[in-house]
């Protein structure tokens, strides 16, 4: 409940939006693999942003 109003940190964020890159690339593997090899290169750039902030 009291987290409803907490900002979410930097690492919180990139988290998320490594999450969202990865299920984008497993839901392209199956129609392009191109894209998908895109995708799955950009949720690694954003890994090491995550890795950097540890």
């Amino acid at each position: 409940m009291f987290n409803l109003f907490r900002r979410k940190t930097e690492k919180e964020k990139l988290e998320k939006q490594y999450k969202k890159c990865l299920e984008e690339a497993f839901v392209l593997s199956k129609t392009n693999r191109a894209a998908s090899d895109s995708k799955t290169a950009e949720a690694n750039e954003i890994l090491k942003e995550i890795e950097k902030l540890n």
